[in-house]
């Protein structure tokens, strides 16, 4: 098996769902406490051992690229601050991983996004991370990925259980259990169906191991709703031609695309943050221990 040394993440979606605030502010860099959503997704990848980031992005974008670029004057200014962890702090975030863009010039689906790195990726599997799902847990999900592929040797799709009344919200995977821990062998993807369209609990997340025959299936795939080109049709095909397993990861997972995925993120490692945890947690107690307590 070829080892996985790649992770595409795609960020050239518009925003839609944070408009105001993402009209000139990419989505990806609204931050989470001191840090952009983006860069919580690159760190996970470099916890995971991966060497190349691939940024599919689009006009309006180019403030991710720069968040992970060395900025010389900046530099020089916390220098003569004397701002010595801030310069080591932003030095850490520029030298994280080697990043690579890529421009989406149209919005015609996650699919396609996917699609325009493949001369970037060549003949190897990859990762693919969505730009505002955040996964907290201590075994970075995309590391528990790579640890099944090892044993597996084929496509994997991360999943979670949700209500059954909320299936309609996601791609839901059917399948049955294998050998391995929370694992199931695809059988069929139903792209956010109808109630009583699937019998299955299971929805796909924002996190994707994919063998490189995903970019002539993409390539071959035929637009569907909206004129995009859908993933979830060309995971069906990757499925029917080579098999794909889904996995149940641990760990907890934020819709940070989503206004109250956003602030349950932002609490949860608000609470977790080395120096502002604390006189947090006292904050929150003392707000609901009066009389006018919003909660």
């Amino acid at each position: 098996m070829k080892k996985i040394r790649k992770a595409v993440i795609p960020v050239a979606g518009m925003g839609t769902r944070f408009l105001p605030a993402s009209k000139a502010i990419p989505k990806e860099m609204l931050t989470i406490v001191d840090r952009p959503t983006i860069q919580y997704i690159v760190e996970e990848v470099v916890a995971s051992g991966i060497e190349e980031v691939i940024l599919i992005t689009s006009e309006g974008k180019s403030a991710i690229e720069n968040h992970f670029d060395y900025n010389y004057e900046l530099d020089n200014v916390l220098m003569r601050q004397n701002k010595h962890q801030l310069r080591e702090e932003l030095a850490r975030t520029s030298n994280l991983i080697e990043v690579v863009s890529v421009r989406q010039k149209k919005p015609l689906g996650l699919g396609h996004a996917i699609w325009m790195a493949r001369h970037v990726i060549g003949d190897e599997p990859f990762l693919v991370l969505l730009g505002d799902d955040l996964v907290r847990s201590e075994k970075p999900c995309c590391r528990q990925m790579l640890d099944l592929y090892d044993q597996v040797g084929e496509s994997i799709v991360a999943i979670q259980r949700v209500p059954m009344e909320q299936t309609s919200q996601y791609g839901i995977v059917e399948g049955e259990p294998t050998e391995f821990e929370r694992t199931f062998k695809v059988s069929r993807m139903v792209e956010k169906p109808s109630l009583g369209m699937s019998y299955s609990d299971m929805a796909i997340i924002g996190r994707y191991l994919l063998m490189p025959e995903i970019f002539e299936i993409l390539g071959n795939t035929t637009p569907g709703h909206g004129g995009e080109i859908q993933l979830t049709d060309a995971l069906q095909a990757l499925t029917n031609r080579r098999g794909m397993y889904a996995f149940e990861f641990t760990g907890k997972r934020y819709d940070a695309g989503d206004k109250l995925g956003y602030l349950k993120a932002i609490v949860d490692v608000a609470l977790d943050h080395h120096a502002l945890g604390e006189p947090f947690r006292q904050y929150l107690k003392a707000i609901c221990s009066n009389d006018n307590c919003p909660l």
